[in-house]
C-alpha cells in the first residue's frame, strides 16, 4: 500500500476525532516528508542504537522540528565499542546503559524504548538517564560507531 494511502486514511481518522495524534515507523527521509505534508506526525519510531545509526538523518529531522523520535532496540550489539565500554567502567555502570545514555544525549527529542525484562532491568534503564557522558566520552563513542556501520 503506498505510504500516501496509509496516512491519508490516518488523517480522516484524525478528522474525525478517531485518532489524536499519528506517528510513523521505519521511514527513510523521503517518506518523513511525504508523511508531513499529507498531515501534522508528533512522533517518528525508527531502529537506532549506537551500533546501528542509518536513521540518523530522520533523527536529525526530528531534532530540527521538535518531533519525537522513539529509537527501537536502542542497546542492541554494544558489546565491541570499545569507547562505549571504557565509559561504563569509568561511570561504574553497564554498557547498555551508556548506550541509552549515549542516545539521550544525541537531541532532546529522543525517547528510548528498551526492552525490560525485570524490575531491575526497569531501574537500570531509568538510571540512565541520569548518566552525564563528556564530551570526549560522547565523541569517542560517535566516531568509534561511525567505522563500525553494519552492513545491510
Amino acid at each position: 500500500m503506498p505510504l500516501a494511502d496509509s496516512i491519508g486514511t490516518l488523517a480522516e481518522l484524525k478528522a474525525e476525532g478517531k485518532i489524536r495524534h499519528i506517528g510513523i515507523s521505519n521511514v527513510r527521509e523521503d517518506q518523513f516528508r511525504e508523511a508531513q505534508r499529507i498531515t501534522p506526525i508528533v512522533s517518528v519510531q525508527n531502529r537506532c542504537n549506537v551500533n546501528d545509526r542509518s536513521s540518523e538523518p530522520v533523527l536529525d529531522l526530528c531534532s530540527q522540528e521538535a518531533i519525537a523520535f522513539l529509537p527501537w532496540a536502542p542497546i542492541q550489539e554494544t558489546e565491541r565499542i570499545i569507547p562505549l565500554l571504557t565509559a561504563a567502567e569509568r561511570h561504574g555502570v553497564s554498557q547498555r546503559q551508556i548506550a541509552l545514555a549515549w542516545l539521550l544525549a544525541r537531541s532532546p527529542q529522543v525517547l528510548p524504548i528498551p526492552g525490560s525484562g525485570s524490575a531491575d532491568h526497569v531501574a537500570d534503564n531509568i538510571a540512565a538517564a541520569g548518566i552525564e557522558l563528556g564530551p570526549e566520552e560522547f565523541n569517542a563513542i560517535t566516531d568509534a560507531v561511525e567505522v563500525s556501520q553494519p552492513s545491510r
